[in-house]
């Protein structure tokens, strides 16, 4: 098939490091494994930030004349399918629906989102949108669990409502989960950690409200730990830079930051720490659990629907109660007190990687799924 893929949100090939963007470049990679033709349609992006009504009237109407010149483009070769990434009331879809009717071909949203509360806000025009989006929607796939009572109660009848896990390419981590006690020791000689030490690493970008508070949390909850056998290293950077560092002001003597580690540096990185640790706040998903996991590193994450599709209590990690710094602390401290516990967990978080969330074994089901809305009549 010859798909068209539109992320509203964020483009997929947008410079900037993002879960986001790469969930979207994942779903066109699988579906490209696949076979299948895959052009990006539009980087529209239709993302409002602060409510304001006449952005939303504007990129409405920019949506529908950029859907007529992508029609007339495409008039002599057009997709059979239409699939659009991030669907909500913040970037609504404008140019999908109209497309796929004009061709009369399967339109597809692949993570959709509705806050009821937004129906009557200041993005009030958006969340109409998404629900008319999705009232044409042949096909939703759910990517995180706590969506799918609001979105598809939207859907017309006959059309499909699945749920999949999101995957990575676990290839580089796989590779560093095998090198694990030579990266482990790189690690603690760049950190100057002790051998008794753990090593924990916290993983984001030190940008946006929602970031700044997962790292002010680590900080209250680590303050919290009554054990001081531990090293934190923080690998990321930001606009918020000097205010994610002064969160860790009294932690100065166990804490390291790394500044931003590229991406062909973080399998090693997740391999060599012990425990990876973020609380999430306001987070979906959290692509940081999956590339931890991958490495074989368990993680303490967040007791919330979507990190708990990614994590599995007990088994690769600990959820300790959202948003709660004391639960935090006690669970960081029950794992670093448990060697034989976090050595069991590491072999759990491989292979619960490798067995749901790669591009391997989880892209193909994706794609799949796909041509079975494509080749319907």
């Amino acid at each position: 098939m010859r798909i068209a893929v539109y992320a509203p949100l964020n483009p997929p090939d947008g410079p900037t490091p993002s879960g986001d963007r790469l969930i979207g470049r994942m779903l066109i990679r699988a579906l490209e494994d696949a076979g299948h033709e895959v052009c990006l349609a539009s980087r529209f992006r239709t993302f409002d930030r602060n409510g304001d009504r006449e952005r939303q009237a504007r990129i409405s109407r920019l949506g529908a004349r950029l859907a007529s010149r992508y029609l007339r483009r495409l008039e002599r070769s057009p997709p059979d399918l239409w699939l659009t990434y991030h669907l909500y009331h913040k970037a609504p879809d404008p140019i999908g629906p109209l497309v796929s009717c004009a061709l009369s071909i399967p339109y597809v949203v692949v993570e959709a989102s509705l806050t009821p509360s937004a129906a009557a806000g200041p993005w009030a025009a958006g969340h109409a949108e998404v629900v008319a989006a999705l009232a044409r929607a042949d096909l939703v796939v759910g990517i995180n669990p706590r969506d799918r009572p609001e979105v598809a109660r939207h859907l017309r009848p006959g059309a499909t409502y699945a749920e999949m896990p999101i995957f990575i390419d676990g290839a580089a981590y796989r590779e560093a989960a095998t090198q694990r006690e030579a990266h482990r020791q790189q690690l603690r000689t760049a950190l100057g950690a002790r051998p008794e030490q753990a090593v924990l690493l916290a993983v984001g970008m030190m940008r946006s409200r929602d970031k700044l508070d997962s790292y002010r949390l680590l900080a209250a909850a680590l303050e919290r730990m009554p054990r001081r056998d531990w090293h934190l290293a923080i690998a990321g950077d930001g606009p918020l830079q000097a205010e994610a560092h002064e969160a860790f002001a009294r932690l100065a003597e166990r804490t390291t930051f790394l500044g931003r580690v590229d991406a062909s540096g973080l399998p090693s990185l997740y391999a060599g720490a012990d425990l990876l640790v973020w609380p999430a706040i306001k987070e979906a998903l959290g692509m940081c659990f999956l590339e931890s996991q991958a490495a074989g590193t368990p993680v303490v994450g967040a007791r919330r629907e979507g990190v708990a599709s990614l994590v599995c209590h007990g088994q690769t990690g600990l959820l300790p109660n959202y948003g709660d710094p004391s639960d935090f602390a006690k669970a960081v401290g029950e794992l670093i007190g448990d060697r034989q516990t976090l050595t069991a967990m590491r072999e759990h978080a491989f292979r619960n990687a490798w067995e749901h969330h790669d591009i391997k074994t989880a892209g193909p089901r994706f794609a799949a799924l796909l041509a079975s809305i494509g080749s319907k009549p």
